[in-house]
């Protein structure tokens, strides 16, 4: 395995030189948002509106660093909740199987946190009847309000290893105040997560309808907290290896 990641390294950089490559999925990105390709996919029966390629990094981050909790704001249909949550289990499967030990899954103390400032009832019902549903905790408020973050560092407390992922309200004032709020519950090791940073390189008409744009999204939010928080470096292997995301700049790790 050691070869294999080693050449896994060596691909990858040479994907970062890869001019035409990369422009071609740069142009993909571009093309697919306004069909909203990202609505097409689902994780385990809920809709999670995200790329797959960014699925695919979520539950590489999960594998590696292991967390305990996984803080998202943003919920919508919960597809991403779930996704979480299923790769918790995993986890304590693991775990169980390595300590020879059973578990109940209905016990287990790894948790989601999901936090969103309108939980529709529809999908609340759907979240809670899910399979997953003994692993996912909801608050419905602003995730900026000071109420609801006061409840956020009360839950999270007991945890040790956490994972954050920021996915509401995407205007720069908001995902700073994001940031500041819950980027230093991130355990050392571990990742915040700061999607839909793409606005930032996308044409200005991208979203018409939206309060979000060039120079005010989440990469400006990102570049800003950056300025002042040194604990955090962006993992700019990620969103090189995948090419396609939503979150470029946006993969913020923790120094050890």
């Amino acid at each position: 395995m050691t070869e294999f990641q080693n050449e896994m390294a060596g691909r990858i950089a040479a994907i970062a030189e890869n001019r035409e490559l990369n422009e071609s999925a740069a142009d993909f990105l571009r093309q697919s948002i306004g069909p909203k390709y990202s609505y097409n996919f689902h994780w385990m029966g809920r809709p999670i509106i995200q790329y797959p390629q960014d699925m695919v990094a979520m539950q590489e981050i999960i594998w590696a660093t292991r967390p305990d909790l996984v803080i998202e704001t943003g919920i919508a249909h919960g597809g991403s909740l779930i996704l979480s949550a299923s790769m918790l289990a995993l986890l304590d499967m693991q775990d169980a199987i390595e300590t020879g030990t059973s578990f109940d899954p209905r016990q287990s103390s790894r948790k989601v946190l999901g936090i969103d400032i309108d939980i529709r009832a529809h999908n609340r019902a759907a979240i809670e009847a899910h399979p997953m549903a003994s692993r996912i905790e909801m608050i419905q408020g602003s995730s900026i309000a000071q109420e609801v973050i006061d409840q956020v560092k009360a839950f999270a407390k007991p945890y040790s290893r956490i994972l954050v992922c920021l996915d509401s309200n995407h205007t720069h004032d908001h995902v700073l105040a994001e940031l500041e709020a819950y980027a230093p519950l991130t355990s050392a090791g571990s990742y915040c997560v700061v999607f839909d940073t793409v606005v930032e390189d996308l044409p200005s008409e991208a979203y018409p309808d939206r309060p979000w744009g060039k120079g005010d999204n989440p990469k400006t939010a990102v570049w800003k907290y950056l300025e002042t928080h040194p604990e955090f470096e962006i993992d700019h292997s990620i969103d090189q290896k995948l090419m396609i995301t939503v979150a470029p700049d946006g993969f913020l790790k923790r120094r050890a």
